[in-house]
């Protein structure tokens, strides 16, 4: 009888023993899951560098973008891009040479999920464009040629430039891109975006050929864009 009690004893030690630990267990996974890993909220602010980059490789462009974003939400950011182009182009009779200013507004929404206290993202967002500039008609060759008429020679070389101001043009872009940060607050980022022309006020005579923010204007008012960026976050709270 003794050495059942024993045994007993022993059986009811283990079980308690195994259900303590149980519960501490529990209690360090309920400490655990109450940690909140806060990140920074606050004003992102950097550069476009493909453009600088671009007008070395090619004379005939020079530009440059600041970006910008501020974090609303958790996956949520409103974003803006503003900056300058000059870009000349040349045609089979024209050549022609835009510059002027813009500024896309929109918004992008991070769809991916960081770990802990991590804050890169994979977004997709929106953008409406607006630009103001000028197109200069620098050269043209009139195509006069009538060969049924027997007239084989070539017209003549116009010189004489002609500037169009106060130009503007208004589109819409979808954008998808990506931002890893590198270092604390430094981030660098790519995106590219797909751009549907909404309205485009011409010269007179000539089509607009090139808009600052939206690059070449082809006949399906559509085109693509591209950035590579560097920036840094200004953390104003964390949440």
């Amino acid at each position: 009888m003794f050495r059942y009690f024993i045994s007993f004893c022993f059986v009811f030690s283990f079980i308690n023993g195994y259900s303590q630990e149980e519960k501490e267990n529990d209690n360090l996974d309920k400490v655990s899951d109450s940690i909140v890993y806060k990140t920074n909220y606050g004003l992102r602010l950097g550069a476009d560098i493909s453009k600088p980059i671009k007008g070395t490789i090619d004379g005939a462009y020079s530009g440059f973008e600041i970006v910008g974003d501020y974090r609303l939400k958790k996956n949520f950011y409103l974003a803006a891009e503003a900056g300058f182009e000059e870009e000349t182009s040349n045609e089979d009779y024209l050549n022609t040479t835009s510059k002027g200013s813009y500024i896309r507004l929109g918004f992008n929404y991070n769809a991916y999920k960081n770990w802990l206290d991590m804050n890169n993202e994979i977004f997709v967002g929106y953008r409406y464009g607006f630009s103001l500039f000028e197109q200069t008609l620098n050269n043209y060759t009139p195509n006069v040629s009538d060969a049924e008429n027997g007239n084989y020679f070539p017209a003549e070389l116009n010189t004489n430039a002609v500037t169009s101001t106060g130009l503007n043009a208004h589109w819409s872009e979808l954008m998808l891109g990506i931002k890893a940060e590198t270092f604390t607050n430094f981030y660098i980022g790519f995106s590219v975006s797909y751009k549907v022309m909404m309205s485009v006020k011409d010269p007179d005579g000539v089509k607009a050929l090139f808009s600052p923010g939206f690059n070449r204007i082809f006949e399906s008012n559509t085109g693509f864009g591209f950035n590579y960026t560097l920036s840094y976050l200004i953390p104003f709270s964390k949440k």
